[in-house]
């Protein structure tokens, strides 16, 4: 059996993430690895488990000791009109939000802008692919929830745009 090359400062970021987040599972892929963290309960006092095979694509499974129970956010339908014409841009999927397309750039939009249908709002991060956030309606930015290099879920709210009226 050949030597796993895995960093385990990696998988313990990845628990931390599962436990922090409340995620019931988690994957991330990179060449020949695979690494599942599930956050299922394992028995009171049980240790986290780790397997590894040395097959062409190995798999590891992390199981948190311990399952927090959490308080799931009210969902937000996607781009759901608000009171004064307020739009909410959410997160289409789960990964870290970035409103600069480069650490040294300025933030894509700021409060009080002025966007076009198209407009990029930012970039989620998602197992190192980057995909780019659209407005899909037209208006002044009125708010930016969404922080800047944090995870977010899908479905959270991003970027707050007041619609114009034409």
């Amino acid at each position: 059996m050949g030597k796993l090359d895995i960093d385990v400062a990696e998988v313990k970021k990845l628990v931390e993430l599962v436990e922090k987040h409340h995620l019931e599972e988690l994957t991330v892929e990179h060449a020949d690895v695979s690494i599942t963290v599930k956050g299922k309960a394992t028995p009171a006092g049980a240790p986290a488990v780790v397997h590894g095979t040395a097959q062409a694509q190995p798999h590891v499974d992390v199981h948190p000791a311990v399952e927090h129970e959490t308080q799931e956010p009210a969902p937000i339908e996607p781009n759901a009109a608000l009171e004064g014409n307020i739009v909410n841009i959410v997160a289409p999927l789960v990964g870290v939000f970035y409103r600069s397309a480069a650490p040294d750039l300025p933030a894509l939009v700021e409060v009080g802008d002025v966007i076009e249908v198209g407009t990029e709002l930012g970039l989620i991060e998602a197992m190192k692919v980057f995909s780019p956030i659209p407005s899909e309606v037209a208006g002044e930015v009125v708010g930016i929830p969404g922080q800047n290099g944090k995870l977010v879920r899908e479905g959270e709210v991003l970027v707050r745009v007041r619609v114009t009226e034409e």
